[in-house]
């Protein structure tokens, strides 16, 4: 087993293992859900705080399976399974931390997150733009194939159109990521969501239409 796949496993079960320590010192009865007013609007059992471990066992296998088919079914599988291997690890990461916040708000029976310093919506958009700033340097390392990687009908035209639209992809990442990272750090709440799906959505246009154009050049 080399050592992305270790680090994958124990981000996989390391939220199931803080739960089991956690979960004697938990009150018997949590907050379950948060309205858009991050009002607490269901209370529930403590067990429901087992949802991001189990979330995070079954999204490692699932991206280990993923990684796997790769390397079998490509021509340059090693080289796209390694990376769909670090984009699990750095999926694992977000669901380790949103598993923290959950145990964090269960603990102190929160009822209202817009006393808590740190808004949901900024940590999880905050990590998905570092995640973002990474996939974005690990995207020209993708060889063309038919699972990862910016993949439009025009980027798969060619090997030469698919580099370049790689190339573009990882800089639009880069760039996306930055900013939605900016975005946390001014904004919280339902100003922030709106923000971050605009950023969403200008990427996705932008890649479609630069596929576009590389295509036609070539």
């Amino acid at each position: 087993m080399n050592k992305k796949k270790t680090v994958c496993y124990i981000l996989m079960y390391l939220p199931l293992i803080v739960f089991l320590i956690v979960l004697p010192h938990l009150p018997e009865k949590i907050p379950a859900h948060y309205g858009f007013d991050n009002q607490v609007d269901r209370w529930g059992s403590k067990y429901e705080t087992l949802l991001f471990p189990i979330v995070s066992i079954l999204m490692g296998y699932f991206l280990l399976g993923m990684a796997k088919l790769a390397a079998k079914k490509e021509e340059h599988g090693e080289n796209n399974k390694n990376v769909t291997i670090i984009v699990g690890i750095l999926v694992l990461i977000l669901l380790n931390a949103l598993n923290v916040y959950s145990l964090y708000t269960s603990f102190n029976k929160v009822e209202n997150l817009s006393f808590v310093s740190l808004d949901i919506g900024q940590l999880v958009f905050g990590i998905i733009g570092m995640l973002m700033i990474v996939i974005g340097n690990l995207m020209p390392k993708l060889r063309m194939n038919s699972m990862i990687g910016l993949r439009t009908h025009w980027s798969m035209k060619d090997e030469a159109t698919w580099k370049k639209s790689q190339h573009i992809g990882g800089i639009s990442f880069i760039i996306g990521g930055i900013i939605i990272i900016g975005i946390c750090i001014v904004m919280k709440g339902t100003p922030c969501l709106l923000s971050v799906l605009g950023v969403w959505v200008m990427l996705i246009v932008m890649d479609i239409f630069l596929t576009y154009r590389v295509a036609e050049k070539n």
